[in-house]
């Protein structure tokens, strides 16, 4: 890592633990990027075609009041979180360019390896979200010109996830977006503006809307828990650290602007596009919201297509720790046209997204269990693991107040997290009884 990082574990860390699990040197471009290209590159992910759920999944099961405030307070507690665990990339006098490293530097070796599970069962499942989400918005445009229901979902999820794969074999590492981040960018802008005008125009002229938030008494307590849930998984990736890492120095400042661009500018598209949405149809939204909307084909063709190419790119993005690891552990590093390279990303990057496309297409309900899955790694990851790593780490310069908040945090955030477990083992229950393996939705 430069003059920044050193070459070798074990390191000491509190009590003279010795870890015997090794950190290797990166394969991947690191300490390069502009705190520009690294605000895109978090804004990515939060404007990515998730947002066209979000009128269904955070405001309709919390209404107007609770909706707004929470994805208000979300940004806020979240962008604490995030700056909280972007202070500690230098922690020690090194710099932690993975997640798992910073958890083993301040915990030891079992922490290393939790949070090496944790993260990477929540990335494969967001990953594994956007092929889902992909196939969705290619049917969508299949359906605006062929409603005969020949080319079923599990058909276009097969396409999304070849064509994700082609990306993720041409790009070789996060920082080699650049452009593609520009291209995702005017990608958001075109479905979300098309998402926001459709439905302003059908708001307009549609009578009075239902806001009131549906199920019985027992179902709404589960579904506002589900949606709280989703407010967490709005705006925060698990992969802090990795992104963090591709950003030059000074990193911790650069890395704060970044972070103030994604929770300010970036996030205005996501809020509009959830409330807008929410404002025209009522409790009668859809989960995806360009399946709700009335406009010329062409117009919800161009806004489908969008949100299928911007899928593919978010993709890469959320994928990239899974590449990194697989490839500085076979050490590839050189030139990415090389042809064992080349070879290297067409076998074990293809195979790693026909896997996610499988499980995409057996499970097209993923939802259910992204919910499971945000419950027992992001929440933790987030918030838990990183108010108490920084807990931790400035236990000796922390006020008795500031532990004391620090604290409560961690408290506060772990029983959200089991809360949020047994909501979606809970929706899992209810959902596994009404769809099938390959369901066409």
């Amino acid at each position: 890592m430069d003059g920044d990082r050193e070459d070798s574990w074990p390191r000491k860390v509190h009590d003279e633990e010795q870890l015997s699990v090794e950190i290797p040197e990166t394969a991947h471009q690191i300490s390069s990027d502009s705190w520009f290209q690294v605000g895109f590159v978090l804004t990515t992910g939060v404007n990515s075609a998730y947002v066209l759920g979000y009128s269904a999944t955070i405001m309709v099961p919390l209404g107007w009041v609770v909706g707004i405030v929470g994805l208000i307070i979300a940004a806020a507690i979240s962008l604490y979180a995030n700056s909280l665990v972007a202070n500690l990339h230098e922690f020690g006098g090194k710099r932690h360019i993975r997640y798992r490293d910073l958890a083993g530097y301040i915990y030891g070796k079992q922490a290393y390896s939790i949070t090496w599970g944790l993260q990477y069962v929540n990335l494969f499942m967001i990953n594994t979200g956007y092929i889902i989400l992909a196939g969705q918005a290619l049917k969508a445009v299949y359906v605006l010109f062929r409603d005969d229901n020949e080319m079923k979902l599990p058909y276009f999820i097969a396409i999304a996830g070849f064509v994700c794969a082609l990306f993720a074999i041409s790009i070789p590492h996060l920082s080699a977006l650049r452009i593609w981040l520009g291209v995702s960018t005017v990608l958001s802008l075109i479905y979300i503006s098309i998402a926001i005008v459709l439905s302003i125009r059908d708001g307009l002229k549609a009578p009075p809307r239902d806001y009131s938030i549906p199920g019985t008494s027992a179902s709404k307590i589960f579904t506002s828990i589900g949606a709280g849930a989703s407010l967490v998984f709005a705006f925060n990736t698990g992969m802090l650290p990795e992104i963090q890492a591709t950003i030059r120095q000074p990193v911790v400042s650069n890395m704060m602007k970044a972070l103030y661009f994604q929770f300010t500018i970036g996030s205005l598209p996501l809020f509009a596009v959830a409330w807008i949405g929410y404002w025209a149809y009522g409790n009668s939204t859809t989960t995806y919201l360009l399946s709700s909307v009335n406009g010329p084909v062409w117009v919800k063709t161009v806004a489908n297509i969008s949100a299928f190419l911007q899928s593919v790119i978010s993709l890469h993005i959320f994928a990239s720790p899974m590449y990194e690891y697989l490839d500085t552990k076979f050490g590839i590093k050189g030139s990415p046209l090389a042809i064992r390279n080349l070879s290297f990303r067409f076998g074990v990057r293809g195979g790693y997204l026909t896997i996610n496309t499988l499980v995409s297409a057996l499970l097209p309900f993923l939802g259910d269990f992204e919910s499971l899955t945000g419950a027992i790694s992001t929440f933790p990851l987030t918030f838990i693991l990183a108010n108490h790593m920084y807990l931790r780490a400035k236990k000796n310069i922390l006020t008795n107040w500031q532990k004391q908040w620090h604290w409560l945090n961690v408290c506060f955030f772990g029983c959200m997290s089991l809360a949020a477990a047994v909501a979606a083992l809970r929706l899992i229950a209810v959902d596994s009884k009404t769809y099938h393996f390959f369901a066409d939705l």
